[in-house]
């Protein structure tokens, strides 16, 4: 997994904007951080959901993991060179759906319902 397919993941959900945080790049949507990436070249700190890290942290320690002064807040750490690109989407969506208006979840929903006839 490259900045790019994440660029491309991320960017590919309705009004997610890439910019910069810490230097690095970022995607928020309406000002709030979605994902962003670390130095490394291999880590992308995403939000999340406590629930759903603990799942994954716990189902796929390759990919996914939190640090000491992370585990009060809803993100979660991905190792791009572990996580499986489908999953990634999926959490991805996950990150950008709360924050989104019901004009691009909608917008989101017909293009998705779109490419399964197609």
């Amino acid at each position: 997994m490259t900045l790019d397919t994440v660029r491309q993941l991320a960017l590919s959900l309705p009004g997610v904007k890439e910019e910069t945080s810490g230097g690095m790049p970022a995607f928020r949507l309406r000002g709030k951080v979605l994902a962003r990436f670390y130095k490394d070249g291999d880590t992308l700190a995403l939000k999340t959901e406590y629930a759903t890290r603990e799942v994954l942290i716990g189902t796929h320690p390759e990919a996914f993991y939190v640090t000491e002064n992370y585990r009060c807040w809803p993100w979660m750490f991905v190792r791009l060179s572990t996580v499986e690109l489908r999953l990634l989407r999926g959490l991805l969506e996950d990150a950008w759906r709360p924050l989104a208006s019901k004009r691009q979840i909608a917008a989101h929903e017909a293009d998705a319902n779109q490419r399964r006839t197609t």
